[in-house]
């Protein structure tokens, strides 16, 4: 059995391989979760409008997104759309409008609980000084429930860059493409997806970490 070999991995191969693809990894997460909250707080509203033409379609959307398993909706989606229109997107714009539609599902749902978690006194006193339901909303609620939620939100968008892997699927040049390409460039493949394995530990849990502290200092201020 051949022994582990490392000595391979120098900052060339840093910068050869691994860097695009943690680049491309880091864009798809920041993109994903700013455009997956921003759809999310909208479906969050539909479904809490009690009008049932907005929240059935809504109810729909989350229930089938959180119904089909993530690396089928980026299959299906870099598949069909090219069909529809005639012309390939390309594996990262595709993949970056999988993500933000499919984590928008998952950003609905943590949005609703926190716009639940704003008490209805306060809504009551914006419309008992002249406000709005959009007032109301802009200016009350959103604004607790975003702090609210917001440990929450960051737990989900850790769990966006972990799943910025499945895009593998289609081709996409992630962070673990990056690793598994250098593996086949130098013939050491178990070694690469080792130190992939290290990386994305010592990534995700040190955002865990910070979340953690975040949470405490959010609980401190209520």
């Amino acid at each position: 059995m051949t022994a582990l070999d490392f000595s391979f991995i120098n900052w060339a191969v840093v910068q050869s391989f691994i860097a695009k693809g943690l680049i491309f990894s880091v864009q798809l997460t920041i993109i994903a979760m700013l455009g997956g909250i921003a759809l999310g707080t909208a479906l969050a509203l539909m479904r809490l409008s009690g009008k049932p033409w907005l929240v059935q379609p809504a109810a729909a959307y989350v229930n089938l997104m959180r119904s089909v398993p993530l690396v089928m909706v980026i299959l299906w989606f870099f598949l069909l759309i090219p069909l529809l229109i005639g012309r390939s997107i390309g594996a990262e714009l595709s993949a970056i409008i999988t993500f933000t539609i499919f984590e928008a599902a998952y950003y609905s749902e943590i949005m609703r609980a926190g716009i639940q978690s704003v008490s209805r006194g306060q809504v009551n006193a914006g419309y008992a000084v002249g406000m709005t339901y959009a007032q109301c909303m802009k200016l009350i609620v959103l604004p607790q429930a975003f702090r609210n939620m917001l440990p929450v939100l960051l737990t989900q968008t850790i769990i966006l860059f972990q799943d910025t892997s499945l895009v593998y699927a289609i081709g996409a040049y992630d962070l673990l493409k990056g690793f598994e390409v250098a593996g086949k460039n130098f013939n050491r493949p178990v070694e690469t997806y080792l130190i992939a394995t290290v990386v994305y530990f010592v990534i995700c849990f040190s955002l865990s970490m910070l979340v953690r502290r975040l949470q405490k200092k959010i609980a401190i201020i209520r």
